[in-house]
């Protein structure tokens, strides 16, 4: 039985952290058998509000690409590529802007949040409104059947599957298919950063990175944001909407001590200072393959560029297959 696409990827505008670990490339590593991969280093969308700093993209590009090599995301298996290698992409984009009217991306939820979070007013780059008619074109240029997603992005999905039917409807051919999204287990959220606040970024500097030293780890983790009103070893704490225990949910997988570990902090009697050292061992565990592949890897970048190279070629030859359709469908393959 044929194996569907699945098509996902980041923006290399820095390091990759836990919280992305958790939220997705663990996930990644282990549906990279059940799925013909694409993972999309989205540089080109990226420069959309940060067009004037490409070095920026061009240095955290290559962090990014070491990261998920360190993970376990394993190019025998994945194709992983640059999106501004895949030309295809931008031809794709242009013909489907044609299709959506400037009203409806602004009425894209994920839009108006970020345009509302990154501060944008009479600013807002242009590139940066039509991304969602970028990533509808990411989507469908590799056929993607399946693209794994959190809440806020369902809808990215579904723009693009208005795309995708307005485009069949319009030029009376199915050439475009449909995208399924799919979206992560019930239970863990997105994960704080170490100051409690609802975001881990690098901006707020409030994020523990893969790539992080043994000392960082810890340092990062005594400094966290647990219960204000756990004054005193002996004083009973809440574990709801404390950072530690957030990060041991997601992490411990000994889930006994871990539930004795919260009866205890509840009743009181169990320091801050012991449950932060219990979590910096749990990181420290899970973390270190992982730096120690990543060290592998920045000593043969060569080889990194030469997968992203492989991956890049792969890719172009699916996105220019689907352009090839576009193109017929419109009825412009004048020399063909």
């Amino acid at each position: 039985m044929r194996k569907e696409n699945l098509l996902t990827g980041d923006r290399p505008t820095g390091k990759l952290h836990i919280g992305h670990y958790i939220g997705s490339l663990k996930n990644r590593v282990q549906l990279q058998d059940q799925y013909n991969n694409f993972i999309m280093i989205a540089d080109q969308q990226a420069l959309t509000d940060n067009a004037r700093n490409p070095e920026k993209i061009k240095k955290n590009l290559t962090e990014v690409a070491l990261d998920y090599l360190s993970v376990g995301i394993d190019p025998s298996k994945v194709n992983i590529f640059v999106q501004s290698q895949i030309p295809e992409l931008n031809e794709l984009t242009m013909h489907y802007l044609n299709i959506v009217t400037v009203s409806r991306l602004k009425r894209n939820l994920t839009v108006k949040n970020e345009i509302k979070e990154k501060n944008f007013s009479e600013s807002l780059p242009t590139g940066f409104l039509i991304y969602p008619v970028s990533q509808a074109a990411d989507i469908t240029a590799f056929k993607a059947n399946v693209v794994p997603v959190g809440e806020d992005q369902i809808p990215m999905i579904e723009q693009t599957n208005e795309i995708v039917r307005s485009f069949n409807s319009i030029y009376k051919r199915d050439v475009l298919i449909e995208t399924n999204a799919l979206l992560p287990e019930k239970g863990l959220g997105r994960l704080p950063g170490i100051d409690g606040k609802a975001k881990m970024s690098k901006s707020l500097n409030n994020a523990i990175y893969l790539s992080d030293s043994p000392d960082t780890i810890q340092r990062k983790v005594m400094s966290m944001y647990t219960d204000p009103n756990h004054i005193r070893v002996e004083d009973p704490g809440n574990v709801e909407n404390n950072t530690v225990f957030t990060y041991l949910e997601a992490f411990c997988l000994d889930k006994v001590k871990l539930k004795e570990m919260k009866e205890h902090y509840r009743r009181g009697g169990l320091g801050d200072v012991k449950v932060k050292k219990y979590l910096n061992d749990v990181l420290q565990a899970e973390l270190e393959t992982i730096r120690n592949k990543r060290n592998y890897y920045e000593k043969n970048l060569d080889y990194v560029f030469e997968v992203l190279k492989k991956g890049s070629l792969n890719a172009r030859s699916v996105a220019t297959e689907t352009l090839f359709g576009v193109r017929e469908a419109i009825g412009i393959n004048y020399f063909n």
